[in-house]
C-alpha cells in the first residue's frame, strides 16, 4: 500500500476514533441537554449516529490536514536543491550635499 494512502486510512482512524469518544463525552455529561434528549427520544440512536458520522468527519480532516502541514519542509532551505548565490554586500558611498541657509 504506498504510503500517502496508509497515512489517510490512519488519519481518518483516528478523526473517528477522537469523534467517538467526544460523542460518548457529550451524551454521557449531558451537555445542553443532550444526552436526555438522545435517551428519552425515540430517534436518539440516530441523532448520536449522526453527530458521530459528521464529527468523524471533520476530525479526520483535521488530522489529515495537521499531518500533511507537518511535513512540509523548513523555510529556510533554498527551493529545488539549488544552492541560493553569495548575497554581495554593497559598499556605502558618501554623497556630497550642499545645505543652504536659512
Amino acid at each position: 500500500m504506498p504510503r500517502l494512502v496508509r497515512l489517510y486510512l490512519v488519519n481518518i482512524a483516528l478523526g473517528f476514533a477522537l469523534s467517538a469518544v467526544f460523542v460518548a463525552a457529550l451524551i454521557w455529561l449531558n451537555v445542553a441537554g443532550l444526552g436526555r434528549l438522545v435517551a428519552a427520544s425515540p430517534a436518539g440512536w440516530l441523532a448520536a449516529g449522526m453527530l458521530f458520522m459528521f464529527n468523524g468527519l471533520v476530525f479526520a480532516g483535521v488530522q489529515f490536514a495537521i499531518r500533511i502541514m507537518a511535513m512540509a519542509e523548513p523555510e529556510g532551505t533554498p527551493p529545488g536543491g539549488r544552492k541560493t548565490p553569495a548575497p554581495v554586500l554593497a559598499e556605502p558611498v558618501k554623497v556630497p550635499v550642499a545645505a543652504r541657509r536659512a
